[in-house]
């Protein structure tokens, strides 16, 4: 399963990037509802996307772990 990351928004289009550093713009009507910026999201094999909660909190925390070592 693939993970997409919710750039931003522009227009009708959802800009999201893969693990590899790749934007890619996709129709925001395709996303899960109440999809925001910041939020992954799992690229199913049939196109479809998927919420992916635990995943946008591992990569959230993960985040605030390296601002805290940044900032001590």
């Amino acid at each position: 399963m693939q993970y997409l990351s919710i750039d931003r928004f522009e227009g009708g289009f959802a800009v999201c990037e893969d693990d590899g550093g790749v934007l890619t713009s996709y129709p925001r009507a395709l996303l899960p509802p109440g999809a925001r910026e910041g939020d992954v999201v799992a690229l199913l094999p049939d196109g479809s996307f998927a919420p992916a909660p635990d995943e946008t909190a591992r990569r959230r925390a993960q985040i605030a772990a390296l601002e805290d070592e940044l900032f001590e």
